[in-house]
């Protein structure tokens, strides 16, 4: 009899998988700890991450009636736009605009809104060819996120607990890749007699030995779609996000941004072409400015689907930079004096560090949003099939549990190897814990709890229950 990576028995095999090495036996043991005590938190993510990947699909479709509108002709100055825009939310400060980038488009006006939340603005939608708004919603974020998404957003982020919950998906985001390493690693010694049977199920396979072959192959398939989830999943946690941030800027791997400070005779005359009688609204003074500034934007280079930045000041450039669209890979700004029109600073995307380029695109993956629908339905059918992974892992600890409350695999597995070895594992978890500390912690508490059991065994405080 031999011990399969969910810690039970299963029927007899050749003796090439039989062997159980040091440190297979402890990939065994960590396996099946954090999958039953993380699963659940897995399942959660996995399921709230289906949904937060057809979000921007789900938000076309609700939110239709404002990102949509008839078209009927060409399009009103843009800062006619805003000036409508205004008109509804005369309260609030304007802060910036996404003009319409396709005929049926409707024009994004952005408020700073006291009222919302963090990363929160108002928005009104305007139709560019009548200049008439058709609604206001609250957006969120850099990707503009209406209502809708943005609950799912926070489902699958925090649950909707605030900070304290971001701690459940920074633990799944954590043991996630340290349970698919494990059990590729798992999955290769028990097929390593035969390459194929790695990637395909036994049909032949019955009962118990058919949910492991399910198990596995589809835990193999999917591996690295969840070693990517896991990593760009940590740079939005709390605890390791702040460690990868601060790893990020020591290495200069953070996204470059446009200088917006101008100085000298430009300013001066900036001033003294606005005076000092800004209206209603905050940022009106310049809002006449905003066609000019994406005249010249364009000129340079950067167009298509933009925000442009309004700043409320004249020692304050506009910024224009490109949103994030589908199939769009690149994200370029400018800085332009809106005065003068002239280009102050440049941001081009292919003079960005390769690390924040790929943290950009790893980003856009992970929501959705860098290949469109079709991004949408892999992550959707990547969340099903970890699904099943996680449901399937359960299902063999309940159908071989021996005493009603299924045994992980033995102890003793650091004995087996090497004293430099141990050493070695030690150090590795330390550091590993100390940059991801929620892994840490449960780690440290995952020993803590396994030790108080083997010692509650070998007095048999419990009767032999466990």
């Amino acid at each position: 009899m031999t011990t399969t990576p969910d810690g039970q028995l299963d029927p007899p095999v050749s003796p090439s998988v039989t062997s159980s090495s040091g440190p297979t036996a402890l990939l065994r043991r960590l396996h099946f700890y954090a999958g039953v005590f993380v699963g659940p938190f897995l399942l959660i993510a996995a399921v709230s991450g289906g949904l937060y990947a057809i979000a921007p699909s789900i938000e076309q479709l609700v939110y239709r009636d404002y990102l949509y509108v008839e078209p009927a002709g060409e399009s009103r100055p843009v800062a006619e736009q805003i000036r409508a825009a205004q008109a509804v939310r005369p309260d609030l400060t304007v802060t910036a605009v996404r003009p319409a980038g396709q005929p049926g488009d409707t024009t994004r006006v952005l408020f700073d809104d006291p009222s919302l939340g963090e990363s929160e603005r108002r928005a009104v939608f305007v139709d560019p060819a009548t200049a008439h708004p058709v609604g206001d919603l609250t957006v969120y974020g850099s990707s503009g996120a209406l209502p809708v998404r943005t609950w799912i957003d926070h489902l699958h982020r925090n649950l909707h607990l605030g900070e304290p919950g971001r701690v459940y998906s920074e633990l799944a985001a954590s043991w996630l890749w340290v349970i698919a390493l494990a059990g590729v690693c798992l999955w290769v010694v028990r097929r390593r007699a035969s390459f194929a049977r790695l990637f395909t199920v036994d049909r032949e396979a019955r009962g118990r030995s058919r949910t492991l072959n399910w198990h596995g192959v589809v835990g193999l398939w999917i591996a690295g779609g969840l070693l990517f989830l896991s990593a760009t999943g940590l740079t939005w946690s709390r605890y390791a996000g702040d460690n990868i941030a601060e790893v990020r800027a020591a290495l200069s791997w953070t996204t470059p941004a446009v200088s917006t400070t101008l100085s000298g005779p430009a300013a001066m005359a900036s001033h003294d072409h606005h005076g000092t009688h800004p209206e209603p609204g905050g940022g009106a003074p310049r809002v006449d400015e905003v066609d000019r500034v994406l005249r010249a934007a364009q000129a340079a280079g950067v167009g298509g689907d933009v925000e442009v930045s309004i700043p409320d000041d004249a020692d304050t450039a506009f910024t224009v930079a490109q949103t994030r669209e589908p199939w769009v890979l690149s994200n370029n700004a400018v800085a332009i004096d809106g005065t003068t029109g002239r280009v102050t600073d440049t941001s081009w995307f292919a003079d960005w560090p390769l690390a924040a380029k790929l943290a950009a695109w790893g980003i856009q993956l992970h929501m959705g949003l860098l290949f469109g629908l079709v991004n949408q339905l892999a992550l959707a059918a990547l969340a099903v099939a970890l699904v099943t992974v996680i449901v399937r892992g359960y299902l063999m600890w309940w159908r071989r549990r021996p005493t009603g409350a299924g045994r992980p695999p033995a102890r003793g597995a650091l004995r087996g190897m090497p004293p430099m070895a141990v050493a070695g594992l030690a150090v590795a978890a330390v550091a590993v814990g100390w940059f991801m500390p929620v892994l840490g912690l449960s780690l440290l508490a995952f020993i803590l709890v396994d030790g108080a059991i083997g010692v509650a065994q070998r007095r048999n405080v419990f009767g032999g229950a466990l």
